[in-house]
């Protein structure tokens, strides 16, 4: 890992164990940041904006007694694809273990009335989710670098603004045992600049690795689904819903998302048994391979169950939460009806059966 050493603004390099406390800096890309190509002395780190940053994030560390500062711009040498994928695969475990995390929020100034914390571009990018989530300790400064609040302190507003419960955040609620659907809400309305980031900036909040693959486009969120059922059974991965105007006539789909926008509305939805106690499931290349349980649904369509539910405000449980499929032939289902998730409207048969729902359903017929 190379960190900044604040006292002397030079790269030093740790490895595992002997890596020292260090604060870390969470913020928003602009113009004029510097990179580790282009990191050079003092001087010059004050005319760059980027560079302002980095200066400022040092004298925060020293101020509270830290030697060491990470700062994504330039201590990551981005022209060094192994370099690159390491850091994204550690990048929650890297801010998990920041002694003190500093968010810096461009354009927002706390001591204007009119400024609205809410709408902070920090809450819409993708990057951000991790850096808010990952860190035990997290001091906010705005524009002008003013000590606007830490993470306890503005735990309401930060939960209501990005619809992650104060347990989560304050890390009380482990990430593991909150439903795949409702980790995948939290992405639904933020961006990245490249495509493949959607996929790669979910890597730490799912506790996954994979490689990177810049210029697969929208094939790099099929990858992390992938990856994502190799290491839980939880069925609420397939809890999405596609949008309607984006379905259009399209009417069949296959079994995985196309993107962390299809889940924006299942914050709400909880798994209603240990996922270890859900049947096993695999993609292979006939499609997800799986044992269930299927019951009438509507139409000529057959209910899938999810063993979850959604969870209204006074913890109550309703509806069981399933998906429609309508055969194909040969013991193969495609996704019907995406747009919406399925109520159980009649009680499964005790013997299940196995089944493979399409990975991809382009070539099936648009009705």
């Amino acid at each position: 890992m190379r960190l900044i050493k604040c006292s002397t603004l030079e790269f030093v390099e740790f490895v595992g164990a002997d890596i020292p406390p260090y604060a870390i800096l969470s913020h928003t890309w602009n113009e004029e940041e510097i990179s580790y190509a282009r990191y050079g002395p003092t001087e010059e780190l004050k005319q760059k904006k980027g560079g302002q940053k980095i200066l400022r994030t040092c004298k925060l560390a020293l101020r509270d007694r830290y030697e060491y500062a990470w700062v994504d711009t330039c201590c990551i040498d981005k022209s060094s694809s192994a370099e690159l994928t390491e850091a994204i695969n550690s990048m929650f475990n890297w801010y998990a273990r920041s002694a003190r995390c500093y968010v810096y929020l461009r354009g927002f100034d706390g001591k204007d009335p009119s400024s609205d914390f809410s709408l902070c571009r920090w809450f819409t990018r993708g990057w951000t989710l991790q850096e808010l989530i990952a860190p035990k300790e997290m001091h906010f400064y705005d524009t002008n670098w003013r000590y606007f609040g830490s993470k306890a302190e503005l735990g309401a507003a930060l939960s209501a603004i990005t619809g992650i419960e104060r347990p989560i955040l304050n890390g009380m609620h482990p990430l593991h045992v909150i439903s795949v659907a409702k980790k995948m809400s939290w992405a639904a309305s933020r961006t990245t600049t490249r495509e493949e980031d959607l996929a790669y900036c979910l890597l730490g909040i799912f506790g996954i690795s994979m490689p990177l693959v810049y210029g697969e486009g929208a094939r790099a969120f099929t990858r992390l689904q992938e990856e994502i059922m190799k290491e839980t059974t939880d069925l609420t991965l397939f809890a999405w819903q596609a949008e309607t105007y984006i379905t259009g006539a399209v009417r069949y789909r296959g079994v995985l998302a196309n993107s962390p926008m299809e889940f924006s509305n299942a914050g709400d939805i909880v798994s209603n048994t240990n996922p270890r106690n859900n049947p096993e499931f695999a993609m292979t290349n006939k499609g997800l391979k799986i044992q269930t349980t299927l019951t009438r649904g509507l139409g000529n369509t057959r209910f899938m169950p999810l063993n979850c539910y959604r969870q209204t405000t006074s913890h109550d449980f309703i509806g069981i939460l399933g998906i429609n499929l309508v055969s194909i032939g040969g013991g193969v289902y495609a996704r019907d009806l995406p747009h919406r998730l399925a109520s159980q409207l009649s009680e499964g048969a005790d013997q299940g059966e196995t089944i493979y729902i399409l990975k991809h359903a382009t070539h099936l017929q648009h009705v």
